[in-house]
């Protein structure tokens, strides 16, 4: 196989990009594959004032903390944990204001 094969996946190979970066290693060796999907991460342009990157940029949030173990596990759990109930403060509240209003 050579970095230029595509994944069949539909997706391009990220390790296409990337061919002058992976020269002199072996195009079959894992980490040599993630490293190129590290750099595709790294170097990927989307929007980010729209919906959709604003939901890809949480997605690959997600991805990272279920790559990582441990301590920084947890702290990814945590924060998105407390995301979601400061979510949930901010729309008892507006229910809250809105119900208040209409009844007074």
């Amino acid at each position: 196989m050579t970095w230029g094969a595509s994944s069949g996946a539909g997706r391009p190979d990220p390790t296409r990009r990337f061919h002058d970066d992976l020269v002199g290693l072996d195009p079959d060796d894992p980490e040599a594959r993630a490293f190129a999907e590290h750099l595709d991460r790294m170097e990927r342009v989307r929007p980010m004032f729209t919906v959709e990157g604003e939901l890809s940029g949480v997605r690959d949030f997600a991805e990272s903390a279920n790559r990582v173990g441990g301590l920084q596990r947890w702290a990814a759990w945590l924060l998105a944990v407390l995301v979601l109930l400061g979510a949930g403060y901010v729309v008892y509240e507006v229910l809250e204001f809105l119900v208040g209003t209409w009844l007074i």
